[in-house]
């Protein structure tokens, strides 16, 4: 017996509605009274219903997982227990097929139903999202109604059963498929399944249970977050309808480009200009760092380009210890407007090199070096 997630296709993560889309497809395409030019179709057909059988079920899913199809054996309820036909009816597979509309046991619809999410931009510097921060931001949504407490009824009144389904939320209907005849059930468009009608609504919100306002909300953004991260703050989405739950609401961050940092991974880099006689003659440099100015050594000779880390002075990493490094590249700077005692100091120096020729390892040679001449 081949492998039951092998059958459907899917994973041994995969979630209730994934295996549950997987099998609707195979069903579709392998049911007898639908594929009838392939001899294979109605042995296909059984093996994918037997495989959903058990992995729509979560005990019997657990005891595949934990001993295969010798689960069986494990007693009455075990994976193998009940089999195609058995535990699994046709009613099964044609609300499968059609997304519950076709047992004639659909269920009323709460009347309370969930809020929307809501989505918001953030945007901050380059040194808050190193180090994190918290902001406020102000956003317009339907919020619970404060006079009916997202009821919707009117002060004094209850809901009444609907007169077109009622009060059962469910209407029903013949239809005609493939399968033959069948009767649909469907959620009544009157009372949108709920079975009750609001006959004397809230004055304020007029029977929507929420009213639309502005809301502060904090955001609280973690240390090392990269541009374009998106943040999820639970339940500050919209109110929910008639006592629903809220939605969420999703905040895209945007870091600022900085004129003077880059991030590269969790390093930060930076450019630090230096003088040609710094260059060649070596000495200490400062340079600004995300935690302030660090000191670093620059050897004598050093050539433009050149790359200096610093420890420990990158970005923090996001939801754990340690930090990246900073990365400071030096380049040469080139004098583009000498005084004359600029002027006459570089044509003595130039005098020395032509005397000591190519082999001269002074400080011109040095400086040439530095720009490839």
């Amino acid at each position: 017996m081949r492998d039951h997630y092998e059958v459907l296709g899917v994973s041994k993560s995969a979630t209730e509605a994934e295996i549950k889309k997987a099998y609707r497809k195979l069903a579709r395409k392998y049911h007898p009274d639908v594929n009838s030019h392939d001899e294979d179709a109605e042995h296909k057909f059984k093996e994918a219903t037997q495989a959903y059988e058990v992995l729509s079920d979560a005990q019997k899913r657990e005891m595949y997982d934990r001993f295969g199809h010798t689960g069986r054996n494990a007693g009455a309820g075990g994976p193998g227990a009940g089999g195609f036909g058995q535990g699994f009816g046709f009613e099964d597979i044609f609300d499968v097929l059609f997304d519950g509309f076709g047992g004639g046991r659909q269920s009323r619809r709460s009347a309370a139903q969930s809020g929307d999410d809501l989505g918001a931009n953030l945007t901050i510097t380059f040194k808050e999202s190193a180090f994190g921060v918290e902001r406020e931001i102000e956003i317009v949504k339907p919020s619970t109604c404060g006079k009916c407490g997202g009821s919707g009824l009117g002060e004094g009144v209850s809901p009444q059963a609907c007169g077109v389904c009622g009060g059962q939320g469910v209407v029903t209907q013949a239809q005609q498929t493939v399968f033959g005849s069948f009767t649909r059930t469907g959620y009544c468009a009157n009372c949108e399944g709920t079975g009750q009608v609001i006959t004397k609504p809230c004055q304020a919100c007029h029977g929507e249970g929420r009213l639309s306002e502005r809301s502060k909300v904090t955001i609280k953004v973690p240390a090392g977050i990269v541009d374009g991260m998106r943040l999820k703050l639970g339940g500050h989405g919209t109110a929910g309808r008639r006592g629903g739950p809220a939605g969420d609401l999703y905040v895209d961050i945007i870091v600022k480009a900085d004129k003077i940092f880059d991030r590269d991974g969790n390093d930060v880099v930076v450019s630090a200009p230096i003088s040609v006689s710094h260059a060649a003659l070596g000495g200490e440099l400062k340079v600004p760092t995300i935690d302030g100015e660090e000191e670093i050594h620059i050897p004598a000779g050093t050539q433009s380009g050149s790359l200096f880390r610093i420890k420990g002075k990158g970005i923090p990493f996001l939801n754990r210890r340690g930090r990246g490094d900073q990365i400071t590249q030096v380049t040469v700077r080139t004098p583009t407007h000498l005084t004359d005692e600029e002027r006459e100091l570089f044509a003595k120096l130039s005098e020395l090199d032509e005397k000591h020729g190519p082999e001269r390892a002074g400080i011109l040679g040095k400086i040439k070096e530095a720009f490839g001449k």
